[in-house]
């Protein structure tokens, strides 16, 4: 169960990528001699960052490589606070989003599951670990998750944050209510 206050107290969540939104694959190939990358996406994480941001809480990407498929997942997502590093220098970029939108690192959570993450897990109010994190990292995190990056991890953590605040009923009944109007009824 986690803190009410403390889950109030949370503005901005910032996720890793490879092995938190995904399962840490990557597809590697070309096409027309062109590189390509590709990752999978679960599509319920999708959801769990609408919740949160339907919420109020930012959500911010941050990772260690540069990908066109994060570019485009966060796009799809709404989700504008993104940094991709290729050195996996994740702080600096997500201390600059921080400085942008007036946001401490005690009103941010952090959810990563290895090495990588931990400049920032250290540092965050609620350092998260997935269910594949390394050990490290679940020792590093207040809050471990049972799900699996990029096997619904994500969607686990938005329910629980939200629940916490008291607020996961309003937000999912209201996106049901939006979805369960008819054409002919807007109009009317």
């Amino acid at each position: 169960m986690m803190d009410e206050a403390r889950a109030r107290s949370i503005r901005l969540v910032g996720l890793d990528v490879d092995g938190v939104l995904t399962d840490g694959g990557i597809y590697l190939g070309a096409v027309e001699g062109q590189p390509m990358e590709f990752k999978r996406y679960e599509i319920q994480d999708g959801l769990g960052i609408h919740f949160m941001q339907r919420a109020g809480i930012r959500v911010a990407i941050v990772t260690g490589r540069v990908s066109e498929s994060v570019r485009l997942r966060a796009a799809e997502l709404g989700v504008d606070d993104v940094s991709q590093d290729p050195q996996a220098q994740k702080l600096p970029g997500f201390l600059s989003m921080l400085e942008r939108h007036g946001i401490t690192l005690p009103e941010c959570a952090f959810i990563g599951d290895d090495f990588p993450d931990m400049a920032v897990l250290r540092r965050v109010g609620l350092p998260v670990a997935v269910g594949n994190a390394v050990p490290e990292v679940r020792a590093a995190c207040a809050l471990q998750l049972e799900r699996r990056g990029g096997h619904g991890a994500i969607r686990e953590f938005a329910e629980r944050l939200l629940k916490a605040r008291g607020e996961w009923d309003s937000v999912t009944e209201q996106y049901v209510a939006e979805r369960s109007v008819l054409p002919a009824e807007r109009r009317a």
